[in-house]
């Protein structure tokens, strides 16, 4: 394998600071993965499931205290701390790297050094990337295999010399003490230490698809993006792709694979966590899944809520801290209505009812996407899939409707940075706690949210055609606590009404908030809902409705006429907002509006960014913000 020399100095460097008693460089072979199994069965890493019913199967157990991203131990460490941002923890570099640097320091004594070179996104696109990462871990190269493109054909996708994302990665003691996960985003390096768990340790995931990716792609003119990406087909054989950014464990994957309860309709999987999205030489946004397989949540996923993922896994699977049948098989809650009896939990203990979780609440399980049944044909065209909408979603369990639509893309912008979620056990802390995440990327954006957002609005005009902008919520519960929407498969009858709106024939009634479908627009035929959730999104629409005295009541054939949205979001040339109504009522009696027109409510967060203590002076210059007194 050709490697260039500054790939092979800073391999010789990370040697000579972690000093492995060997250096092996992966070629991505099946004869490579089936050894780097082999091994892992001698030594006790991984244990052999049945091979009848789960052939080339594998369990792991991760260490207890190494279970799931660590927030609070991961840093983007930018040269300036205003580059990183108030949602991010930061370290300078060199403290960065002194810190990490003692722990790293002879880490690989007696370990193999693994070298993977990785490729992100489909072999052939031009907006593929590469990766080169080491690793003592035999579980996290196997892993990298499944997950990334792993050998020669990284190196050639390297357009010069330096074309790369360093990732240095040790187990170290697997002590939480000794744990840190830096990036260094002008360097486009990574280093991780103290964790052997998928999020921290299989670099080319969050680490690089994501935090890196994210302050590279603002850098180049594009978009890397905690999405999935959907094709949706309708009788007629057309296809819609969509894009939805969902924060972990709130049903990203489930969407991703569903299987349509809606004769004649069915979703094609493209991706089912990352999005690498730009606009193409004709103003049309398109999307990559960087990934090449699927590194899933197990807990509820059954052949009820996900037949195509239960069904993908039976074989060539890693699974990881999922609980263990007497005949070998793995099982986790949610997979059956009870438990088998005999259960070994994810730690090697004999388990009982009312023990407890038999699985970890974030068991894992790793496979190659081309296993999923639902895999689109095309899920691996360099040029990627034209994007026609994007969907924000997340978990609550009130106040937000099941699906509304912003009236425009800056409108579509404000709602995902506004977007909140319950937080579940893909992260380290409490579960069930409301907080903000921005687009599904607070744990991920690699740089100052601020530029994030500034970012996605410059983006907007760029698009010839933009993508509609939804914004979902499937757990919204009723006062005794049942869900309101049947969820899983039924979604679809969702999906339908987006490409309804898409192509200019969904029915739906202004509101202040958006677009909200209009009475029956809704597909519900053949469906079972709660009594009340097919009116949650109207209703709670209406309830700010009612109290706007200006309220219109003009119901949406939805064309783009009717929209008819103009675009006079230039900042310096609006008055300050007091709220979205007298916004509205100002623009017009100014001219600025025809009568009827929907203004979003971008104007009152630009009135708050104008006086937000984040939004600095150049910052604010280069978002087009200029600054007002505080009111």
């Amino acid at each position: 394998m050709s490697v260039t020399s500054v790939a092979q100095k800073w391999v010789s460097e990370a040697a000579g600071l972690t000093q492995p008693s060997r250096v092996v460089w992966c070629d991505g072979s099946k004869a490579e993965y089936d050894s780097l199994i082999e091994a892992m069965l001698q030594d006790g890493t991984l244990l052999p499931l049945n091979p009848k019913t789960y052939p080339n199967c594998y369990l792991h157990r991760s260490h207890p205290s190494d279970v799931a991203r660590t927030e609070q131990l991961t840093f983007i460490c930018s040269r300036e701390k205003d580059s990183a941002g108030p949602t991010n923890n930061w370290i300078s570099p060199i403290e960065a790297k002194s810190t990490a640097g003692a722990l790293f320091r002879g880490s690989m004594r007696g370990r193999t050094m693994w070298v993977i070179p990785y490729l992100m996104g489909p072999a052939g696109s031009p907006m593929s990337r590469t990766g080169l990462m080491v690793t003592d871990s035999a579980y996290v190269v196997a892993s990298m295999h499944l997950m990334t493109r792993v050998g020669q054909v990284a190196i050639q996708h390297m357009r010069r010399d330096d074309d790369f994302i360093a990732g240095l990665h040790s187990m170290g003691d697997l002590s939480p003490e000794r744990r840190l996960i830096l990036h260094f985003p002008e360097e486009k390096l990574i280093w991780s230490v103290g964790s052997g768990y998928g999020g921290n340790a299989l670099l080319g995931k969050k680490c690089h698809a994501l935090r890196i990716a994210s302050s590279q792609a603002r850098q180049e003119g594009w978009l890397a993006e905690h999405m999935l990406i959907i094709g949706v087909e309708d009788p007629e054989g057309r296809v819609t792709y969509l894009a939805g950014a969902m924060p972990s464990a709130s049903g990203k994957t489930n969407l991703a694979m569903a299987v349509s309860q809606l004769p004649g309709w069915r979703v094609w999987t493209v991706g089912d966590d990352i999005a690498w999205m730009w606009v193409d030489a004709n103003g049309q946004l398109r999307a990559v899944n960087p990934e090449r397989g699927f590194f899933g949540v197990a807990p509820n996923t059954s052949p009820k809520t996900n037949p195509n993922a239960t069904a993908m896994v039976r074989s060539n699977t890693i699974f990881t801290n999922v609980a263990l049948t007497p005949s070998q098989e793995p099982w986790w809650e949610g997979l059956t209505p009870t438990a088998p009896a005999g259960l070994t939990d994810w730690q090697g203990r004999p388990w009982q009812p009312g023990a407890g979780a038999a699985a970890h609440p974030n068991s894992r399980f790793t496979v190659l996407a081309e296993q999923c049944p639902s895999i689109a044909p095309n899920w691996e065209e360099p040029q990627g899939v034209p994007i026609s909408g994007v969907i924000f979603g997340s978990r609550r369990t009130g106040v937000i409707p099941l699906v509304f639509e912003a009236f425009d893309w800056s409108h579509g912008v404000f709602l995902g940075s506004a977007m909140s979620t319950e937080t579940t056990a893909a992260i380290t802390g409490k579960v069930g706690v409301v907080r903000r995440d921005p687009m599904a990327m607070i744990p991920f954006c690699g740089y100052n949210m601020g530029d994030y957002f500034a970012h996605w609005l410059a983006t907007g005009p760029r698009l010839t055609n933009p993508p509609r902008i939804f914004r979902v919520n499937w757990f919204r519960r009723d006062a005794d606590g049942r869900f309101l929407w049947p969820g899983y498969g039924e979604n679809v009858r969702v999906l339908k009404w987006m490409v309804e709106r898409i192509r200019g024939t969904g029915r739906a009634d202004e509101t202040p908030i958006g677009w909200v479908p209009a009475a029956g627009a809704l597909d519900t035929s053949g469906c079972a809902p709660s009594r009340n959730s097919t009116s949650s999104t109207s209703s709670s629409a209406r309830g700010f409705r009612s109290r706007s005295p200006t309220r219109s009541r003009r119901r949406a054939a939805a064309s783009a006429p009717e929209r008819g949205v103009r675009s006079v979001y230039d900042a310096r040339r609006l008055p300050p907002a007091t709220s979205w109504i007298t916004r509205r009522t100002s623009l017009r009696s100014k001219g600025l509006l025809s009568p009827g027109t929907p203004v979003c409510s971008r104007n009152v967060w630009i009135s708050a960014l104008r006086t937000s203590p984040v939004m600095s002076t150049k910052r604010r210059q280069r978002s087009g913000i200029r600054r007002s007194s505080a009111r």
